[in-house]
């Protein structure tokens, strides 16, 4: 069997052409080139340096992420065309899976790591193991490439943490290691080490022996059908978004016409839900502060608060689930800030369910401190409410 292999994940860009028991021609460049300059041109010097005629080979391995966006949409192309106009099969290898299995044979947990900006890691947990499938332990038996952890997109930090709970020692290796080389020596506390530099970066070579065992295995796709693993949008399409949420989202007072959907808000989300008498008796009360976050012309949440004495307390607030996370209720208390700031309110007040930690978090996240218990406050069910408090401005 006779494999083409390419890897243009990361900052390397490799081709190899792969045997079952050989490498035939690997070609490999880490330097300041684009992939788009490089990836085709490597590919022709293999084909000429081997005399290889492409239409013998039985299919095409490519890395397909995670990785650099720009760099797995070139291999990609570069591969779906290739096999569109050869009529033949892809095998889709996840890029950190063909990084570990460079390190074949090791018994510790192998861990590839990726920069993937913004204190991120592509990354997975893998091993090779003698004993799966045998009775009793065997130097003799073939090393198994086991997948621990597929592969992910996670903070550094919670990966130091996920390897702590293991107690083994750790292999680290991939454009990740150079970046994050000081975090992991400062977090970790079980055995590790790096990868030398013949095995720490991409390897088309390590692809295509992978993939290998794929095809033996029946894990192929049609060109037509190859889309690459990106794990998380790009950061253009995350600002996009982010964008298109900010333009979207009006903070605005709240009316009578408003009522209606709030105590809709209301039995959604609350089992002591407010009637819509009792939402607009507050809204027209010329005390009450109501607030309304409205998106695409829906009402996402609200806040219906009363000013006594100079303090704001909070009856009700409330964000649909469809907009957490969104920076709704971010909004609506920055909303309710100015407001208090034009009244000259100097404190605002709430309570929450001592079971609802996540809004606790979200308030304490707020600047609120936890003052004390009121029991039996909430009905449906019956439980205790937690005062809370915050100085308006801070």
């Amino acid at each position: 069997m006779r494999v083409l292999a390419i890897d243009s994940s990361g900052l390397t860009a490799t081709v190899a052409v792969v045997e079952e028991d050989r490498t035939l021609a690997e070609y490999t460049i880490d330097y300041k080139k684009t992939h788009s300059q490089t990836l085709l041109p490597m590919i022709d010097e293999v084909v000429k340096m081997v005399e290889l005629d492409l239409t013998t080979i039985d299919a095409i391995a490519v890395a397909g992420g995670p990785g650099s966006f720009t760099g797995l949409r070139i291999g990609s192309a570069t591969a779906k065309g290739l096999g569109l106009a050869l009529k033949k099969p892809l095998i889709h290898i996840p890029t950190v899976d063909a990084l570990a299995y460079q390190v074949y044979g090791c018994e510790d947990i192998i861990c590839p790591i990726m920069d993937a900006r913004r204190s991120q890691v592509y990354t997975g947990l893998y091993t090779f193991s003698r004993r799966a499938g045998e009775k009793e332990y065997s130097y003799e038996a073939e090393p198994v490439f086991q997948v621990l952890k597929m592969q992910m997109a996670v903070s550094i930090e919670e990966l130091t943490r996920h390897l702590n709970v293991y107690r083994r020692p750790v292999i680290f290796l991939g454009d990740g290691v150079p970046v994050f080389k000081d975090f992991i020596e400062e977090k970790l506390q079980v055995p590790y080490s790096f990868a030398p530099p013949h095995m720490n970066r991409q390897r088309a070579a390590a692809v295509g022996a992978l993939s290998i065992q794929y095809y033996k295995a029946g894990k192929i796709e049609t060109a037509m059908e190859h889309k690459p693993d990106y794990l998380r949008v790009s950061q253009a399409e995350r600002e996009r978004a982010q964008r298109e949420k900010e333009a979207e989202l009006i903070v605005r007072p709240l009316s009578p016409e408003d009522a209606a959907a709030v105590s809709g808000l209301e039995f959604q989300i609350f089992t002591d839900f407010w009637s819509e008498r009792s939402v607009l008796d507050t809204i027209n009360q010329p005390e009450s502060i109501c607030i309304g976050a409205e998106k695409s012309g829906r009402l996402a949440g609200y806040v219906l608060a009363y000013d006594v004495a100079g303090e704001a307390e909070i009856a009700r607030i409330a964000v649909e689930k469809e907009s957490r996370r969104q920076g709704v209720g971010k909004s609506l208390m920055l909303k309710l800030e100015e407001i208090c700031e034009e009244r000259d309110i100097r404190k605002i007040l709430l309570d929450v369910r001592q079971s609802n930690e996540a809004a606790r978090t979200f308030y304490r996240e707020k600047g609120f401190r936890e003052d004390g218990i009121r029991q039996n406050f909430y009905d449906g069910p019956k439980e205790d409410a937690v005062l809370m408090s915050r100085e308006s401005g801070k």
